[in-house]
């Protein structure tokens, strides 16, 4: 059994089942990720993947536990690396951030900046998705930290970390009617179309439960994952915008207007996450701590160590 046959079926696994995906992204051929998992079922004297002709079509039983086993495995020696890396060279390496658009355009640019002035030498790369994106690309190892609202905090493999609180305003054009129409509350912003996130980000689903606990049903014609997306359609008149507070700038957003909704929705609270497994370079630590002051080396290793 050699490394990189358990490589090659958790890239297979990882790409849908496609040889040809998971070639490619290992850089090497077809036929030598198939030779190399045919020699492992045969050393195992088993099927790793179920088959019809030539075609994968899923795991078998006691293939599932091998590609856990190999996660495990290639985790770890993933891990060992890092030791050594952090030992002999332990300002230079990569990072690789998974957030949601609305974290990488208002929250994170102070910290990336400060980061890349202290280390030069680590190659910083982020990944935008949904939050179940984010949490399933860190589970992966596919990103070291992950930064988002919802869908982390019930991953069991995660060490969720509060980063920070944050509410929710009302965006309409200028002279919008709401203007003249103390206080704002639930039932008049259902008075006209609502322009938002998806649902799947940015606390989404606190947002649409706040609005059934009161048997209100908003009229929502349009969501998006970018909040300047939704400020280009609030602009064109297509409705009302509810965005985080954080994506409202008076000075960039000409032709907007803000009401402040904290006092109609519960606050959310948006978590750095990483790999309970996993071990943090320093330079790891020293992001975590640009973004969170309060989040030093001693606070993350208490969440790491937490069950």
């Amino acid at each position: 059994m050699k490394l990189h046959q358990l490589r090659y079926i958790r890239e297979v696994a990882r790409q849908g089942l496609s040889i040809s995906l998971a070639a490619d992204a290992l850089h090497t051929s077809q036929p030598g990720v198939s030779k190399q998992i045919q020699l492992l079922e045969e050393e195992l004297d088993l099927q790793i993947f179920k088959r019809n002709g030539k075609r994968l079509i899923g795991l078998t039983e006691p293939g599932r536990i091998i590609l856990d086993r190999a996660e495990q495995v290639l985790r770890e020696m993933d891990n060992i690396k890092r030791v050594g890396e952090e030992f002999t060279h332990d300002a230079r390496g990569s990072l690789t951030i998974a957030t949601t658009h609305t974290q990488a355009r208002y929250r994170l640019p102070p910290a990336v900046a400060g980061f890349v002035e202290h280390y030069p030498d680590v190659r910083l790369t982020i990944h935008q998705g949904s939050p179940s994106q984010v949490a399933r690309q860190v589970i992966a190892n596919e990103a070291d930290i992950g930064i988002a609202t919802e869908a982390m905090t019930d991953q069991p493999e995660l060490a969720c970390l509060p980063y920070y609180q944050w509410n929710r305003c009302v965006v309409v054009p200028k002279g919008h009617p709401l203007l003249r129409d103390a206080p704002l509350t639930l039932k008049k912003i259902t008075r006209y179309p609502v322009v938002t996130y998806d649902f799947a980000f940015t606390g989404g689903s606190l947002m649409t439960r706040t609005f059934a606990e009161k048997n209100l049903h908003p009229n929502f014609v349009l969501t998006a994952i970018d909040a300047d997306v939704i400020k280009t359609y609030v602009k064109l008149g297509l409705g009302i915008g509810l965005l985080a507070s954080m994506a409202y700038d008076p000075e960039r957003d000409v032709g907007l207007e803000m009401l402040d909704a904290s006092h109609l929705f519960p606050p959310s609270t948006t978590y750095i996450a990483v790999r309970r497994d996993a071990y943090l370079r320093g330079y790891m630590y020293g992001f975590i701590q640009m973004l969170a002051p309060h989040l030093d080396r001693t606070a993350v290793d208490a969440a790491l160590k937490e069950t």
